[in-house]
């Protein structure tokens, strides 16, 4: 498609969750903007068509935590396939944590990830580290990621366990208005556990992590937040008492945000049963009350996002026992699938809600562009078929890695078309699998 004849996209049902546009309506797009959203009579001679009716049009999505391993780990994943796996999911938009190797603690691995960000087809923004090395000792330069485009920090992975350092995060991170991203969890509780302590550990004689390792380090982030008045995001939100902690700390004006992953609001710990440690995720699967609390945190607006914490492994890592194998799942290949079979279909949250989690909550939080449908606005485009069956087949994936929790699973609705800056990235070659 060429940017100067533009693109019309032709009575689909565009729900913009900013505005509250939920309207079958024509959207045209030209020089990588949103020209006109409504009837489009007589388009420029040369203009592409794309017949959405029936479809969902809705601002591209976007994921604010996935790991993309480069540099380091080029053979789990790069940007670039992840960046080809994220089109495929509808992903106009990631961004990437900075445990890689080396981590983004410095400008000039800031300044790689976005020149390799320029053979993606979706937009790459990167997260760099809250202390050198990730070691929790020292402070990043966090002016000078800033300027190199970082977009958050975080020693994701890990948390800071230096309270003092993490105020300091705080602090500075507030003058540029950045959030700080918190991996909640108390090393010392965690422990060696692999999996959620609780009934199912015990049965099946695995070492357990229990709910206050995060409960625990989510009340001194959130303390010092309020300390601060600096922005705190949570990543991965997992146990019942982190919801309420969270909800609590925002009806009292704490500048905290928090965000969920499709495992956690899909699986329990009963999935673990198997010993499958395409299971073993890190925080882990949880009770049933756990999930049910995520799910009413994200239906009242205790929890702001959808992300896919995107972990690629190689296949021979997983293959080893539960105790050995590393911690972590793909997910940008069925996340937007998941919100919309678990929690819209669900009944959990409304069409626009679910939307909202993927669509303009992370641009806010990460001050990105896009997350929105609006004249004059980026052309960053998720054409959805709502109702469409597939079945999950991680060979399929575009990720170099397969390590999914959902393989064999039946989902409905998906991304159709993956727009970037008017051109379309990414095409769904059939309407059924």
């Amino acid at each position: 498609m060429s940017r100067s004849t533009g693109l019309w996209i032709k009575s689909g049902r565009v729900i913009d969750p900013g505005s509250g546009l939920d309207k079958v309506v024509d959207l045209f797009i030209r020089n990588a903007k949103v020209a006109s959203i409504g009837v489009v009579k007589k388009p420029p001679a040369g203009v592409e068509v794309l017949d959405a009716r029936g479809k969902l049009v809705v601002p591209g999505l976007i994921d604010m935590h996935v790991h993309l391993r480069e540099p380091g780990r080029e053979d789990e994943e790069t940007i670039l396939t992840g960046g080809q796996a994220a089109a495929a999911g509808g992903f106009t938009a990631v961004a990437c944590m900075p445990n890689t190797d080396p981590p983004i603690d410095n400008q000039e691995t800031v300044k790689f990830i976005r020149l390799k960000a320029e053979e993606v087809p979706v937009k790459v923004y990167p997260i760099a580290a809250i202390t050198r090395g990730r070691r929790g000792e020292e402070l990043t330069e966090v002016a000078d990621l800033v300027a190199a485009g970082a977009v958050a920090i975080s020693d994701d992975g890990d948390p800071v366990k230096n309270s003092e350092i993490f105020r300091r995060a705080l602090e500075y991170a507030s003058m540029f208005g950045i959030p700080v991203i918190s991996h909640c969890e108390d090393p010392d509780l965690r422990g060696p556990g692999v999996m959620h302590e609780g009934y199912m550990s015990t049965v099946l004689g695995l070492k357990g992590i229990p709910a206050i390792a995060e409960e625990v380090a989510v009340a001194r982030d959130i303390g010092i937040a309020e300390f601060t008045g600096g922005r705190l995001h949570i990543a991965h939100v997992s146990t019942a008492g982190a919801v309420e902690l969270i909800r609590k700390a925002k009806s009292q004006g704490v500048r905290v945000t928090a965000e969920v992953t499709p495992h956690h609001f899909s699986l329990t710990d009963e999935a673990v049963r198997t010993y499958d440690t395409n299971m073993k995720i890190n925080p882990p699967l949880r009770g049933v009350l756990d999930r049910q609390a995520i799910r009413d945190g994200l239906a009242d607006g205790t929890i702001d996002c959808v992300a896919s914490d995107h972990a690629p492994h190689s296949v021979e890592e997983k293959e080893m026992e539960f105790d050995a194998a590393p911690f972590g799942v793909v997910g940008l290949e069925t996340s937007l699938s998941l919100v919309l079979t678990e929690l819209f279909r669900g009944g959990t949250l409304s069409l626009s809600e679910a939307l909202a989690k993927m669509t303009i909550n992370p641009a806010r939080i990460l001050g990105l562009e896009g997350g929105a449908i609006r004249e004059g606005g980026v052309a960053d485009v998720t054409i959805i078929d709502p109702d469409l069956r597939w079945t999950v087949d991680r060979r399929a994936f575009r990720s170099k890695s397969k390590n999914s929790p959902f393989d064999g699973w039946e989902l409905t609705g998906c991304a159709v078309a993956t727009i970037v800056d008017g051109e379309i990235i990414f095409r769904r070659k059939q309407d059924a699998t």
